[in-house]
């Protein structure tokens, strides 16, 4: 079977993958791959298939690390090798930003530069990840092997069209990794500011002053074995809503009514919203649904994967229900969302930092309602709400400017990989056998099939204004983020939200 054989690329060369690089399978030998003697101390970034599945394009982060113990029992790969999945994510893709370890589920690809790139290599993948998903899915146990992998045909283009096809894609996941990266920084700037004003106390006080460092009175609770400020109450999570969990459903269920699901994944792969797009839809009876639809004042919790991680969704025109691994949040006051989104991320951080190399045990019910949390008083809620609007407006406002993104990338993805549509430097002529396919420049096709901004961003920088900025959120006087990360935060933001 020949891919991506049309009319347009009759004359492209078939090629077995094999003869454009190396497959070699990573490697995990060590059992129980969970055994903390592969992990403790760490030191050697250690990647498994649901990261690959999770990533756009390239893996720039992991949440384990083997020690010298770990690593003799695996393998190191170098910067820039595409990871291939082969077991439970089948066919799934990304390229390593740092020398990284990963099990013998993933396979690495280092391509011969004269023939091909890792990214392009990426590009076919994504391009028929589908059919081979859809070829083995069923299987008493889905996987594919390397043999498999080498043996696949394929049309390929000489590398100068190679090069452009990947030019023009990876200038769209190049254009999703940023935005991704800018609300990494818009959320490390959230959680400094609950930071600062809820774990240090140095909320805006009557004059505006930080109230801890101005003096403000502190008084101790006994509940919770330490001081809080003085007219805050303690409360257990309980007492201020309600949990619910999810939905436990077959894939074979059909009902009549349509809907996005949130499972583990959509959150251990998010850090603040779900991407609701990339969650699976299923139908179910109208009754179940509308018994599990999320709203956006709800908060969501994860029962395992990382127990106890939590995360917001947004305004969306699908109805979204959540799995039964997860648990909804229904708060009373809506406008503790934000305060108690924030003091839950404190169960995710220390949970992350515990969960190397081992399984953990589920978040329940009973856990979440005894839980107990300071509240301040209406006012200072009021205030924090009013100083993360701007940073969470830019997060959502990202978020789907990249479902435009990735809906481009996936519309021109198969044009390009069959012949259908040719890219072409802008000085060069296209090919006599390229005649019947469109031809576009690689500038052309970088600007005129890229999403239109959705806000004006002013052309210059207010440098008081921005100090204003930094006033407001309370970080002016901070120094756990650097002042070029903060102007480059400011500069992202819509006009509005400055």
């Amino acid at each position: 079977m020949i891919y991506n054989i049309t009319k347009y690329n009759a004359h492209w060369e078939t090629q077995k993958l094999r003869r454009l690089g190396d497959f070699s399978r990573g490697k995990s030998k060590h059992r129980p791959r969970n055994d903390s003697i592969l992990y403790d101390g760490g030191g050697y970034p250690f990647i498994q298939t649901g990261q690959i599945k999770a990533t756009e394009l390239y893996i720039d982060n992991h949440v384990q690390e083997y020690n010298e113990v770990g690593l003799l029992q695996s393998k190191l790969w170098k910067e820039g090798t595409l990871a291939i999945t082969i077991a439970a994510n089948i066919a799934e893709t990304g390229i390593i930003s740092y020398p990284m370890c990963f099990p013998d589920s993933v396979v690495g690809f280092v391509a011969n530069p004269i023939k091909t790139s890792e990214l392009y290599m990426h590009y076919i993948f994504a391009f028929i990840r589908t059919s081979i998903q859809k070829s083995v899915g069923g299987s008493i146990q889905d996987n594919i092997n390397i043999d498999y992998l080498e043996n696949l045909n394929f049309k390929i283009p000489d590398k100068r069209i190679q090069d452009n096809i990947v030019a023009v894609l990876s200038s769209l996941d190049r254009k999703i990794a940023l935005n991704n990266a800018i609300n990494a920084e818009l959320e490390s700037t959230a959680r400094l500011l609950y930071d600062y004003w809820f774990t240090q106390f140095d909320f805006p006080d009557a004059n505006g002053k930080p109230y801890k460092s101005s003096g403000g009175a502190m008084v101790w609770n006994e509940q919770l074995k330490r001081e809080i400020p003085e007219g805050w109450i303690v409360k257990r999570l309980g007492s201020l809503g309600n949990f619910q969990n999810g939905v436990n459903y077959s894939k074979d269920e059909d009902g009549c009514t349509r809907a996005k699901i949130v499972n583990v994944r959509d959150i251990s792969s998010s850090s603040t919203f779900i991407d609701i797009e990339k969650c699976d839809s299923l139908s179910l009876y109208s009754r179940v649904v509308d018994r599990f639809t999320l709203s956006p004042d709800d908060l969501l919790i994860a029962r395992s994967g990382i127990p106890g991680s939590v995360r917001l969704i947004f305004d969306t025109p699908n109805k979204v229900i959540y799995c039964g691994f997860s648990i909804r949040f229904n708060l009373v006051n809506k406008k503790l969302r934000n305060y108690i989104f924030f003091a839950l991320k404190n169960i995710e951080t220390s949970t992350t930092k515990r969960s190397t190399g081992s399984i953990l045990k589920n978040v329940s019910q009973d856990t979440l309602r005894d839980y107990a949390v300071s509240l301040p008083q209406d006012e200072i809620i009021e205030k924090f709400n009013i100083a993360l609007e701007p940073l969470f407006h830019g997060m959502i406002g990202r978020v789907k400017e990249n479902k435009e993104l990735t809906t481009l990338r996936d519309f021109l993805l198969p044009l390009l990989m069959n012949g259908q549509v040719t890219i072409a430097e802008a000085d060069v002529a296209a090919p006599e056998a390229e005649a019947e396919a469109p031809v576009i420049s690689v500038k052309q096709a970088k600007n005129k099939f890229k999403p239109k901004p959705q806000q004006t961003k002013p052309s210059g920088f207010d440098d008081a204004r921005y100090e204003e900025w930094k006033l407001e959120i309370g970080v002016a006087a901070r120094g756990d983020m650097d002042e070029q990360t903060l102007k480059n935060i400011y500069e992202a933001m819509d006009e509005d939200d400055r």
